[in-house]
């Protein structure tokens, strides 16, 4: 009987002690959102015009095929993704988007690629 009394109040006490911990982690799960941008997770038109322009730059740009590249502007930062066939084009790339007006940074994510693989 005593040892029954004594594992019920470890557990109330456990429960106890781990509610509070519980809470805050639940309670600061859901980030906060900065802007109407930020909280409806989708481009807003100057977003789209502006990855617009920065795969045109990158279509204009000499030697520099962009078929395997994909663009996302928000709020003028630009991510470059996919791949490339020359190491040198993920410098020039990154180039290219920093020259488009309305650009102010750029993360690169290219990667190289070897054909046929």
């Amino acid at each position: 009987m005593k040892a029954r009394t004594v594992a019920s109040l470890l557990v109330l006490m456990g429960c106890v002690t781990l509610t509070p911990n519980v809470y805050a982690q639940a309670n600061n799960a859901m980030p906060m959102a900065s802007g109407p941008a930020a909280s409806s997770g989708k481009a807003t038109p100057a977003d789209r015009k502006l990855a617009r322009d920065v795969r045109k730059a990158l279509s204009s740009a000499p030697n520099f095929n962009v078929s395997n590249v994909f663009v996302k502007a928000r709020d003028g930062v630009v991510t470059l993704s996919g791949s490339v066939s020359d190491g040198r084009q993920i410098q020039q790339a990154s180039e290219v988007a920093m020259g488009v007006p309305g650009v102010t940074s750029v993360s690169n994510h290219l990667t190289m690629y070897t054909k046929g693989y």
